[in-house]
């Protein structure tokens, strides 16, 4: 028998050190070659780590939540033959493979996988064979196979929850089902009436990409002088067209998605943009540098099981709103699989960030350092108004900004939003050159 050190390869984004999110193996346990071992987060994606050797694990470089430098020991593996390490990472030859080719105890190599395997930790799954249940009513659900993400399935063992009891409310358990379960118990759901539900204390390690989140959001606070600018804009009229618009193309057929409010409000920022450089710029105050990019690359802030996720749109000034639409729907669905490219979540100018139907009565967004401003805007709402000496119903919507008061004058972003508002309230001259 032998020794075998897996070291962590470069996985090739030009990062020094990854963080450890969950191990797929413990000590003790035998792996199969190309069985994943580790998920392994980086600042932008969580990576899938496999074994390059079949052995028995007797060693882990760590704990969910600590960091690996590239090149330093992750699993030492016991294998048959003589002992072997793993190259370096400037050894490797394909750097940021999954599974990267590595010197085996066999003559046989490993053939080598094209690029980093990129998946959320919030995507891979794992079938919980069919079980019987009881609904709320006590009648009797369907058997049928369950899924849940390795973060849920962690979760549920940390806590002592046996998945097979839980009543998942879509297509896989969630953490949301094993919280409604923790307050209502089997059959989730019910609860006597007059009395609150009880739950037990929780202590959760904040790690991979809540504590990216952490991080990020606590330096733009910390080094980012915010100020918030809120101004209320009637979108009847916009409304109206958009749903004409849906209604003219056949919204939602043929893989044609259904317009929102957002790719017309994209529309209207990125025609006021130019007169506002300031704006869609990212200031790196090391450097004392704020460059001020001339193409609109619109960060989408985006929930995902993992986390606070910003895909990107490039050049979202050559798009019109149903392409602007239907990126929007791709990039969403890409980043809550996990299927999201490096290189779709990184190099935004300006993020522009919705609650949807949650969306308040007006918001202060945390901007998305090193940009310089953010935009918000908040739920639409019908209300009576003055017209005239008339009073009709309007719908109305509040938009926010929030801007770096190092780089952004107070003005300059009052003006900003009011010249979005007129592309808004009189919402013809979107399509005009």
């Amino acid at each position: 028998m032998a020794l075998f050190t897996f070291k962590l390869p470069d996985i090739g984004e030009g990062i020094s050190e990854a963080e450890i999110v969950g191990w797929h193996v413990k000590v003790g346990d035998r792996v199969e070659e190309d069985q994943p071992i580790a998920d392994m987060m980086t600042d932008k994606a969580t990576v899938e780590m496999e074994s390059p050797v079949a052995g028995i694990v007797v060693r882990l470089a760590g704990e969910p939540g600590d960091q690996v430098a590239i090149g330093a020991m992750l699993v030492e593996i016991e294998v048959e033959g003589e002992a072997v390490a793993a190259p370096s990472p400037s050894e490797a030859e394909v750097p940021g493979a999954v599974g990267i080719e590595a010197a085996t105890p066999t003559s046989v190599r490993p053939e080598p996988v094209e690029g980093p395997s990129f998946s959320s930790s919030a995507v891979a799954v794992e079938k919980v064979e069919g079980f019987d249940r009881l609904s709320p009513n006590g009648g009797e659900v369907a058997t049928s196979a369950v899924l849940a993400s390795p973060a849920v399935r962690a979760r549920a063992k940390e806590l002592g929850i046996d998945l097979s009891q839980v009543k998942p409310t879509g297509d896989r358990i969630r953490h949301a089902d094993l919280d409604a379960y923790l307050l209502y118990g089997q059959g989730q759901g019910y609860r006597p009436a007059g009395r609150s539900a009880k739950r037990a204390d929780e202590t959760v390690k904040v790690i991979g990409m809540r504590r990216r989140i952490a991080e990020n959001m606590a330096a733009s606070k910390r080094h980012i002088p915010h100020f918030t600018y809120v101004e209320e804009i009637d979108v009847t009229a916009l409304e109206e067209l958009r749903e004409q618009l849906n209604a003219g193309r056949g919204a939602g057929e043929n893989g044609r998605p259904k317009l929102t409010m957002l790719p017309l409000l994209i529309v209207a920022i990125c025609k006021v943009l130019p007169d506002f450089p300031m704006l869609n710029a990212r200031y790196d105050d090391e450097a004392g540098v704020v460059t001020r990019h001339g193409s609109v690359h619109l960060g989408m802030a985006t929930q995902t099981d993992a986390g606070l996720m910003v895909p990107v749109i490039r050049d979202a000034q050559d798009r019109n709103v149903w392409q602007l639409a239907s990126e929007i729907r791709r990039l969403a669905d890409a980043a809550r699989t996990g299927k999201a490219k490096s290189e779709e979540l990184s190099g935004s100018t300006l993020t522009l960030t919705s609650l949807g139907p949650l969306g308040g009565i007006a918001t202060t967004p945390v901007i998305n350092r090193p940009e310089v401003a953010i935009i918000g805007p908040n739920r639409v709402i019908e209300r009576p108004v003055f017209r005239g000496k008339d009073i009709v119903a309007a719908k109305l919507m509040n938009l926010s900004i929030s801007c770096d008061h190092r780089v952004v004058d107070g003005w300059d972003a009052a003006s900003f939003v009011q010249a979005v508002r007129k592309l808004l309230e009189a919402p013809a001259f979107l399509f005009v050159g």
